[in-house]
């Protein structure tokens, strides 16, 4: 059954979401196999895509020079987005896991994993928008996949994780809510680190 959860199974989003949701609602797929076939090669992409963008052409700001980082301050950048995208996912599977008993959903971890997996899928993809690292630009493409996200978890979370659509809808909304927190949580972080000189140095 792990191998019917593959990349081709999540690309089949772009024109059956309902039949990829339906065919993952039979599966049982381990944590791991998701993770190593799909979760990490989608956090990979972003911060890949952003190093290729901003070393040949610097995150541009308007209509202002663009903004060149040393090489260094870029691989450092690129990690840390790695590591905030790992980490968002797994815990984002775990607390939604965590929520599955009072919402009436499965409860194993590998399918948390993949469908958080498949509702991730439109931003990883949608960030090869790093590679002309234009903020104006980025935003006007990674909006729309983050609204398509969200569409997908609240269509296919209650078809995976077999409960009601009401409990799937009030789930779904859950974890968005806890995405919400989480996010600024990182950047009221990432601002009080850099703040106290912890950080890559912007200097050329």
């Amino acid at each position: 059954m792990d191998k019917a959860f593959s990349f081709f199974l999540v690309l089949r989003l772009l024109f059956q979401p309902t039949t990829v949701f339906k065919v993952l609602s039979n599966l049982q797929p381990s944590s791991v196999v998701v993770f190593l076939k799909i979760a990490l090669w989608f956090g990979i992409l972003p911060p890949l895509f952003a190093y290729i963008g901003a070393s040949n052409y610097g995150w541009r700001l308007g209509n202002v020079e663009p903004l060149f980082l040393p090489n260094q301050t870029l691989i450092t950048i690129s990690i840390a987005y790695f590591i905030a995208l790992l980490l968002g996912f797994i815990s984002t599977s775990i607390v939604s896991r965590w929520m599955a008993s009072t919402y009436g959903a499965r409860h194993a971890l590998g399918i948390h994993f993949a469908m958080i997996s498949i509702v991730g899928a439109p931003i990883a993809l949608g960030s090869v928008v790093h590679l002309y690292p234009d903020v104006f630009i980025n935003i006007l493409v990674l909006i729309p996949a983050i609204l398509w996200s969200m569409y997908l978890l609240y269509r296919g979370l209650p078809i995976v994780l077999h409960t009601t659509p009401e409990r799937g809808m009030l789930m779904a909304s859950s974890l968005i809510g806890y995405f919400l927190v989480a996010f600024v949580s990182l950047l009221g972080i990432t601002v009080a680190l850099w703040s106290y000189g912890i950080g890559p140095s912007l200097g050329v």
